[in-house]
C-alpha cells in the first residue's frame, strides 16, 4: 500500500508540474453543492504530507466563477479512492498561487508565477466567487515577457458580467513573414539551413531567423459588459478597448549578447525592408494608440464550458476606433466565430470544430493592429492569425491581411475515466485539422525608390502579387489530462501541409483550444 501510495504522489506531482503552464484560467462548473470536491482539511489528514500540498493547490485552481450557461450534473462513481462527500463552504478571500511552466514552439519555454484571489463573500454563491482576480508575470526563453492584471464579477451590476484587463506584452524578437500569407515568401529551406549548419562563417544575414523578427511592445486595457437578453442563450456584449502598440526593427545588441561573432546578425530584416518599399508608410511611424468602442451579440447552449460535450456558441462584434476618440489611426473592423460541439458517443467521443473571419471595414487598417485577433470576455487580445490559440503548427502571425479565416477541426476521445482521491479524472486524445487563409490581402505596392535596382529585385524575391493566396493547413495530435472537467493540461503536435508554413510545432499548455 506504501508503495502505491508512493506511485500515485507521483503522478501528481507530475500533474502539477505541468498545470504550472497555465496561460489562461479555465472555469468550474459544479451541478450542486453535495458533488463538490471533499474539502482540503479532510483530504489532508487522510493522505501523505505531500498529497496534502498537492490537493491544497489543487483545490485552489479548481473553484472558478463560470458564465451562466447550463451545466451537465457529472456522476461520481464508486471506486478505489472515491469517499463520502463532505463540503465545507467557503467564505470570505481566498488566494491561489501557482508557478507558470509551458512550452510554445513559437516562444520557447514558459516561466513565471500567477496568483488567482477569489471573494466568496458570505458563502452564498459557493462554489462560485462573487468576484476574482487574475495576476500573471511570465517570460519565455525566446524574449517574450507579459504581465495581466483581470478582473472578473457578476455581481457588481445587476444581470451584467464585467470584466476588465490590463496587459503588458514585450515580444523581443516577434514573427514577421509579411502579409497576404503566400503572397509573401518564406525562405524556410534557407532558414533550415542556417539552423542545422554546425560551422555557420559566412551565411548571409537573411538565411538567419532573426531576418523574419522585430521588437513589439503593446500596453492594453479594456472592459468588458455581457448581459442576457433571452433564457441564458442570448447575450448582448459592450466594450471599451485602449491601447497603445510600438513596433520598430530589432534591437541588434539583445539579439546578438552572448553569441559567437558568426552567429550574430548585422543585416536589414524583412520589416525593415517592408519600410524601404513603402508597405509600411512612414506616417504609420512604429505604431499608435487605440481607443475604441466594441459592441456584438453571443448565443452560448454549451453544456459544459471547459469541456463541452454539445452545444453551440457564436459571437458576433464590431469594432470602431475612431480620431475624436483618441485613435492614432483611425480603423473599423468586424468578427465572427461559430463554436459547435456534436456528441457521437455520450461522455466519450466528440467532433468540435470553430469558424472564425475577422475583417475590415473599408480599405485601410493600421500595419500594427493586423497581428490582433480581439475578443469581448474574459480572455484577453492574442496574437494574429498562426500559432498555437488559432491555426496550430503554422508559424505565429503567418497568416496576416485586411480580412482572414481560419478554421479548427478537432476529435476529442476520452479512453479512461477514474476516480483519484475524489477527484474525476479522465485521460483523453485528439486529432484535429486546422486551416487559415487571407480573404483580403493588404496593399502590397512597391512605393520605394525606383531607381534602385537593387531594391526593386529583392522586393520581387520576397513579394508576388499575382501569386494567389490559398488555404495554409495543418494536422496534428495531442493528449490530454482532464480533472473535474475543469482543469485541462494540453500537449499537442502539429506539423503544416506546407514548408512555407514552418515545420511542425509542439504546444504545452492548459485548456481545449475552443
Amino acid at each position: 500500500m506504501k508503495t502505491k501510495r508512493i506511485a500515485l504522489n507521483l503522478v501528481l506531482c507530475l500533474c502539477s508540474l505541468f498545470a504550472m503552464g497555465q496561460e489562461e484560467q479555465t472555469e468550474v462548473v459544479f451541478e450542486t453543492i453535495q458533488e463538490q470536491t471533499d474539502s482540503i482539511e479532510n483530504v489532508a489528514h487522510q493522505q501523505v504530507d505531500t498529497v496534502k500540498m498537492f490537493t491544497a493547490e489543487v483545490d485552489t485552481v479548481l473553484i472558478e466563477n463560470t458564465d451562466s450557461v447550463p451545466t451537465t450534473p457529472v456522476k461520481r462513481k464508486k471506486g478505489l479512492f472515491a469517499k463520502k462527500d463532505s463540503t465545507v463552504i467557503k467564505k470570505g478571500i481566498s488566494f491561489g498561487p501557482l508557478p507558470v511552466v509551458a512550452y510554445d514552439q513559437d516562444k520557447g519555454f514558459q516561466y513565471g508565477a500567477l496568483l488567482n484571489i477569489y471573494d466568496y463573500g458570505d458563502g452564498s454563491v459557493y462554489p462560485h466567487p462573487r468576484q476574482q482576480w487574475y495576476i500573471e508575470a511570465s517570460a519565455f526563453t525566446k524574449g517574450t515577457q507579459q504581465y495581466y492584471l483581470t478582473y472578473d464579477t457578476k455581481h457588481l451590476i445587476p444581470h451584467t458580467r464585467m470584466s476588465l484587463a490590463a496587459t503588458c506584452v514585450y515580444d523581443k524578437a516577434m514573427n514577421f513573414y509579411g502579409y497576404n500569407g503566400y503572397q509573401s515568401y518564406y525562405d524556410v529551406d534557407s532558414v533550415s539551413y542556417w539552423k542545422k549548419a554546425k560551422d555557420k562563417t559566412g551565411i548571409r544575414p537573411e538565411y538567419m531567423t532573426a531576418f523574419y523578427r522585430l521588437e513589439r511592445l503593446s500596453v492594453s486595457f479594456k472592459a468588458d459588459f455581457i448581459g442576457n437578453i433571452w433564457n441564458n442563450k442570448l447575450f448582448w456584449q459592450g466594450s471599451y478597448y485602449f491601447s497603445y502598440t510600438r513596433m520598430r526593427p530589432i534591437n541588434l545588441a539583445s539579439i546578438n549578447k552572448g553569441k559567437d561573432s558568426v552567429e550574430m546578425f548585422s543585416g536589414q530584416t524583412l520589416f525593415e525592408k517592408y519600410q524601404d518599399w513603402g508597405i509600411i508608410q512612414q506616417k504609420e511611424g512604429e505604431g499608435g494608440f487605440t481607443s475604441a468602442l466594441r459592441a456584438g451579440l453571443m448565443w452560448d447552449t454549451r453544456d459544459f464550458e471547459a469541456d463541452p460535450s454539445r452545444g453551440i456558441w457564436a459571437e458576433a462584434n464590431i469594432t470602431i476606433a475612431p480620431k475624436f476618440l483618441g485613435t492614432t489611426h483611425p480603423y473599423y473592423r468586424y468578427m465572427a466565430i461559430f463554436r459547435h460541439y456534436l456528441p457521437i458517443v455520450r461522455n466519450q467521443l466528440t467532433f468540435a470544430y470553430r469558424l472564425n473571419y475577422q475583417g475590415t471595414m473599408g480599405q485601410y487598417l493600421p500595419y500594427y493592429v493586423i497581428p490582433t485577433f480581439s475578443t469581448i470576455g474574459r480572455e484577453y487580445d492574442r496574437d494574429g492569425v498562426g500559432g498555437y490559440r488559432t491555426a496550430r503548427g503554422i508559424e505565429r502571425d503567418r497568416v496576416l491581411g485586411l480580412d482572414a479565416f481560419f478554421f479548427n477541426t478537432e476529435l476529442r476521445w476520452k479512453f479512461v475515466n477514474f476516480i483519484l482521491w475524489n477527484q474525476n479524472v479522465s485521460l483523453g486524445l485528439n486529432a484535429f485539422f486546422d486551416g487559415a487563409m487571407v480573404t483580403r490581402g493588404y496593399n502590397l505596392k512597391y512605393r520605394g525608390n525606383p531607381t534602385d535596382a537593387k531594391m526593386m529585385q529583392e522586393y520581387h524575391h520576397y513579394i508576388d502579387t499575382s501569386r494567389k493566396e490559398g488555404l495554409h493547413m495543418s494536422a496534428g495530435g495531442g493528449f490530454r489530462i482532464i480533472i473535474n472537467r475543469n482543469f485541462i493540461i494540453a500537449v499537442d503536435y502539429a506539423y503544416p501541409f506546407k514548408k512555407q508554413d514552418g515545420m511542425g510545432s509542439l504546444y504545452i499548455n492548459t485548456g481545449y483550444l475552443f
